[in-house]
């Protein structure tokens, strides 16, 4: 049976009661060295979040070196669910049991709380995403099956609860097990994607001037043990990869059509490794990287177009799949488009960096890696600045 919610302005009130405990925290916090709003990241960063430890370590991306930022690790008042960065590259925003934070990022890639705490939001969220114009931060909540919108005011990168509502909506699209994993906007910001595990994916139009979201699609896995867990969606708006666990695992791909309409196209899903729990394209959308959480693996394909958009398809890269660390589940590409990085829950180690192949396009060549806290750390999530 169906559950429905829609948009609302704060969470349960249990979740408030545990934003009291957070505010008064102030020990977990960075020494503020701003009183507005971040300056902005100048250089090229990488914000890796460990679970284990309950921290968030910054990195600056060197050509072929990974070095802490200022003050990095920052430790966490709570256990971190998911991580973003906004388009701006001012703003952090960690997603937490209970809460949603506010990181300012400095010119130099350290982060600072804001002078009133970094709590904005009690709300729990297993991912989190910013609209491409940077006015909306939007949630894929752990516990009740809607998203949670909040506009962001662009100086200080404070959250206001968005003012318009959808009509209602469910979140459970599937015969499987709801299981939010993901959620992603559009390129174009008319779009909102979300990957709710064996309970398949849905689909929203975004108005990024009201802040409203409405349901156009729901994509059912038609076997309960098949879990849709990761999202990314092509620089033109064109296609949506989906990162694909269990039975008949892999890359599925769809074409987006008019509303966000999903079509798959042919011998879509496409093999990759086992567990696979993340996907991510190039700037140029040419390439696609898997991580392979139960191997371990990165699977690397180039993106073949065809005469229509049925017949795009992947091809397996030289070398692919791509050893990487335990559990490697969250990907991205620096702001150059010369490194992917990838963090890995089970370390050994917990963050790897590759350099693309200057012979072979689209290959990774082991560049360098770290540990980005006291080990185990649980790096379960990576966000980079643009």
């Amino acid at each position: 049976m169906e559950r429905r919610g829609s948009l609302r302005r704060w969470t349960m009130a249990g979740a408030a009661m545990m934003l009291l405990g957070f505010t008064g925290c102030s020990g977990f916090f960075p020494p503020i060295n701003n009183s507005g709003g971040g300056t902005g990241a100048t250089g090229n960063q990488v914000y890796v979040l460990n679970q284990t430890t309950k921290s968030v370590s910054g990195f600056v991306v060197g050509t072929g070196t990974l070095t802490a930022v200022n003050s990095s690790p920052v430790a966490l008042a709570i256990s971190p669910f998911a991580e973003v960065v906004s388009p701006n590259d001012a703003f952090l925003y960690i997603a937490g049991q209970g809460s949603i934070s506010l990181y300012l990022i400095n010119a130099n890639g350290s982060l600072s709380a804001p002078s009133g705490g970094a709590v904005q939001v009690a709300v729990t969220a297993n991912s989190l995403a910013v609209s491409p114009d940077g006015q909306w931060l939007i949630a894929l909540d752990s516990f009740t099956q809607q998203l949670d919108l909040f506009e962001i005011n662009a100086t200080t990168g404070a959250l206001t609860a968005a003012a318009e509502s959808p009509a209602a909506y469910s979140l459970h699209s599937g015969a499987g097990t709801w299981q939010p994993s993901m959620v992603r906007v559009s390129p174009d910001g008319t779009l909102i994607f979300a990957a709710l595990g064996t309970a398949g994916d849905v689909v929203f139009t975004f108005n990024t001037t009201t802040g409203a979201a409405v349901q156009s699609q729901s994509l059912a896995n038609v076997n309960a043990s098949t879990g849709d867990y990761g999202l990314a969606v092509d620089p033109k708006t064109a296609y949506l990869y989906i990162a694909r666990s269990g039975t008949s695992g892999g890359v599925g791909v769809y074409s987006i059509g008019s509303g966000g309409a999903l079509n798959a196209v042919t011998g879509s899903p496409f093999a990759a490794g086992s567990g696979t729990f993340s996907v991510v394209l190039d700037g140029t959308g040419t390439y696609a990287y898997a991580a392979n959480r139960t191997d371990g693996t990165i699977s690397g394909y180039t993106i073949a177009a065809g005469t229509t958009p049925a017949a795009l398809s992947l091809t397996p890269l030289s070398g692919s799949p791509y050893k990487s660390g335990t559990s490697v589940q969250s990907l991205g590409i620096d702001r150059t488009g010369k490194y992917l990085l990838g963090a890995s829950q089970g370390g050994s180690p917990d963050l790897t960096m590759y350099s693309f192949d200057i012979t072979t396009p689209g290959k990774l060549d082991p560049a360098t890696s770290i540990a980005t806290d006291a080990d185990p750390a649980g790096a379960i999530a990576i966000a980079l600045t643009h």
